[in-house]
């Protein structure tokens, strides 16, 4: 799936757009809060408008057609395009972090693609243009809520009588599900920001105003599986592994 070429921000690297609609095609993309809230205001929507009109797996996945054209997908143009999810404004490249920092990874191109690679400008630049430091700077944010989830974990689960493995697994499970999941309110108050805080135009006021009330919620919930499965989806919309809510 990738060209192995790790670069970083100094790299060099170029990329405009064709407009031909080619990569709105056939993806699985995920998506974190702040995306949905971007999509919401983009849309002229309430946040819960969106994942209703726009994505799958209660939020966190943007939804594609039966077709394989994004639900966004007019023509060849995206209803959505100043609200456009992180993935799509870093294609084509693909970012990995890790505690030793960020790196980039350059797509394959879509079959037929129309974009104009080049080599005059820097993978910085392109991030710049593409105004990417937004949604890292929120992903960054709503990392903090997975101590707060672990920390919660601890305090409520008997790991004494719950084997922790078969615990996790069936988070991660109940987390990934499509349809035939529990009904789970702290899920919903994830991706469904203007439900739990109202609507905020300033994009870091609302994550503030979010991660707030969030934080509330969890030190509140008293169900271990609710919680977990909670974690595990907001860590994958995160960009991490589900098991980083493993608790201890």
């Amino acid at each position: 799936m990738f060209d192995r070429d790790e670069m970083r921000r100094e790299s060099v690297f170029y990329y405009r757009c064709g407009q031909c609609g080619r990569c709105c095609r056939d993806k699985v993309i995920t998506l974190s809060p702040y995306d949905v809230m971007r999509m919401a205001r983009a849309a002229g929507l309430s946040t819960g408008g969106v994942i209703a009109q726009y994505t799958l797996r209660r939020g966190s996945l943007l939804r594609f057609e039966v077709h394989g054209a994004c639900s966004a997908l007019y023509g060849a143009l995206c209803a959505l395009h100043s609200g456009r999810p992180l993935a799509c404004r870093l294609y084509p490249l693909g970012i990995e972090r890790s505690a030793d920092g960020e790196r980039f990874i350059r797509l394959q191109p879509a079959e037929g693609s129309l974009g104009v690679y080049g080599d005059h400008q820097t993978v910085g630049e392109f991030l710049a243009r593409q105004e990417v430091q937004a949604y890292l700077d929120a992903v960054a944010c709503y990392e903090r809520l997975l101590a707060t989830f672990r920390t919660r974990l601890e305090q409520i689960t008997d790991f004494e009588r719950i084997e922790p493995g078969a615990f996790y697994r069936r988070a991660v499970r109940e987390a990934l599900a499509e349809s035939g999941y529990d009904p789970n309110p702290l899920i919903d108050a994830l991706f469904d920001v203007d439900r739990i805080v109202g609507r905020f135009e300033d994009g870091r006021e609302a994550i503030d105003a979010h991660i707030n009330a969030l934080e509330a919620v969890i030190r509140s919930e008293s169900n271990p599986d609710r919680l977990a499965a909670a974690c595990a989806l907001l860590a994958v919309s995160l960009g991490h592994s589900p098991r980083v809510c493993a608790a201890g």
